[in-house]
């Protein structure tokens, strides 16, 4: 089953990231809106409203959760970048995904993640690698650093990109 929920593998961090790997995941999140809409691009409804694993969210759900995710995180960047180590909110993504926008059409979430990783590459471009070292503290991670921080956003949206990749290879869509 955790191959299912975790294709890629779980969460492993680069402690001292360079600036070329970080340059590498800043292109990795400007190509991320393509790459998920060539993933989905032909899916069917019923593909889109089929669970990802057992017990598992449906596809829809996750290029949702993809968009809500993303608007968060760039949320908690422009916080690192302006306060002192804020706190950055977390939300209840389970419940999250059964509010009924996770039930309407998956192009506003493709274009609401488009956007938001403009911009947020946008600001990624123009930090000097110092400003990596900025701090919010996480409800669930603790302290962390916007070098770790890119890592988790890069490896939380090819997780959830391999996850429908996958499922479709399992389906043979």
């Amino acid at each position: 089953m955790d191959d299912f929920r975790y294709p890629i593998g779980k969460f492993e961090q680069i402690e001292n990231p360079t600036s070329k790997q970080r340059n590498k995941w800043i292109e990795d999140i400007s190509e991320t809106g393509k790459i998920l809409r060539l993933a989905v691009e032909n899916l069917t409804i019923e593909q889109l409203l089929t669970q990802y694993r057992p017990g598992g969210w449906t596809v829809q759900q996750v290029i949702h959760h993809l968009a809500d995710n993303n608007m968060n995180a760039f949320i908690r960047f422009k916080k690192a970048l302006t306060e002192d180590s804020p706190a950055a909110n977390s939300y209840r993504e389970d419940l999250w995904a059964e509010l009924s926008d996770y039930r309407t059409p998956i192009e506003s979430s493709l274009s609401l993640l488009e956007s938001i990783n403009i911009r947020i590459v946008a600001i990624l471009r123009a930090l000097h690698p110092s400003d990596f070292k900025r701090t919010f503290t996480s409800p669930t991670h603790g302290v962390m650093s916007l070098n770790v921080a890119i890592q988790r956003y890069v490896w939380h949206d090819r997780h959830h990109i391999s996850q429908i990749e996958s499922l479709k290879e399992r389906m043979g869509w």
